[in-house]
């Protein structure tokens, strides 16, 4: 009988050998090459669920996937690319991230369409926020790029009020940050972060005392995105090159390295890490372009 580590190896190469199901429907009338999508579920029975999208030109559009048409285009980086989008407390409070160096805030209850606040950011790279709303009682963390070209910047928001500035010691030669995941454990300590660097390793940070707890080498090229399991400890990230790194963490917050994956396409922009009681399966859904650059 096989061991349960080689077990799952076969699962995760071969979900990664099965070709992508087809689409149900196609959303056409971006007008604009799209960067990033995100998917929000409202609580109440009446309301339908929602898909956000941030394009090339500034625009987000908000999807309904009922009707399968846009229901308000926001208009809020002055012309410049957005690419990450996030709702806070359920489908009002949204998120966005442009090239215009601004994170947006807007409030979409009752049809508004204009940014409440926005946040001055240092960074002209391509590396997500994350944000970190449970047990925060209306609060939220925000991790961002910092000013510095290692630095990652902590905020509690909406006060904006810097909570935190973490970066590597001197001579660890991580480079950018390029990709962020704040999370709590379980035992209800304080928050930590993980975070993707350019020199391939994924570092895990303490927030709250502001140091570096384990640093784990898992790529050659720069970590292009990375997800994490808090309940089981376990997560995965990719990069440029072909391969995905699966790792885990013990009980001492010291990350591990478990297994590389190969897959048969580079430059993995979004990971998802589904980590089922039964066996440790690590799936990556990836989304490429199509002819049409205006449709999703």
């Amino acid at each position: 009988m096989p061991s349960l580590h080689r077990r799952c190896s076969w699962l995760s190469l071969l979900v990664m050998a099965l070709p992508p199901p087809p689409p149900r429907f196609v959303l056409r009338g971006s007008q604009s090459a799209v960067n990033t999508l995100h998917f929000s579920c409202r609580s109440e029975a009446d309301s339908p669920p929602l898909l956000f999208s941030g394009s090339l030109s500034g625009l987000i559009h908000v999807w309904n996937l009922q009707t399968r048409r846009v229901d308000t285009t926001l208009d809020g980086h002055a012309g410049q690319s957005v690419y990450w989008v996030k709702i806070l407390e359920g489908q009002h409070l949204l998120l966005s991230q442009g090239r215009d160096l601004k994170l947006c805030l807007w409030d979409l209850a009752e049809g508004r369409n204009a940014p409440v606040d926005s946040l001055s950011l240092d960074s002209v790279g391509f590396c997500k926020g994350s944000v970190l709303t449970e047990g925060t009682q209306g609060c939220w963390l925000l991790a961002v790029p910092g000013k510095g070209m290692d630095e990652v910047q902590v905020l509690d928001m909406p006060s904006k009020t810097s909570v935190c500035t973490l970066k590597p010691e001197a001579g660890a030669k991580a480079g950018m940050p390029m990709c962020l995941e704040l999370w709590k454990p379980p035992s209800g300590s304080g928050p930590l972060l993980l975070a993707g660097y350019e020199d391939g390793s994924v570092i895990l940070w303490n927030v709250s005392e502001r140091r570096m707890l384990s640093r784990l080498s898992c790529h050659k090229e720069p970590v292009m995105s990375l997800d994490f399991d808090s309940g089981r400890a376990k997560g995965v990230s990719g990069s440029s090159e072909k391969v995905l790194c699966v790792w885990s963490l013990d009980e001492h917050h010291s990350l591990k390295n478990a297994s590389l994956i190969n897959v048969t396409q580079a430059s993995v922009s979004h990971c998802v890490s589904s980590l089922p009681a039964w066996y440790c399966l690590h799936t990556l859904w990836e989304c490429r372009p199509t002819l049409e650059t205006e449709g999703i």
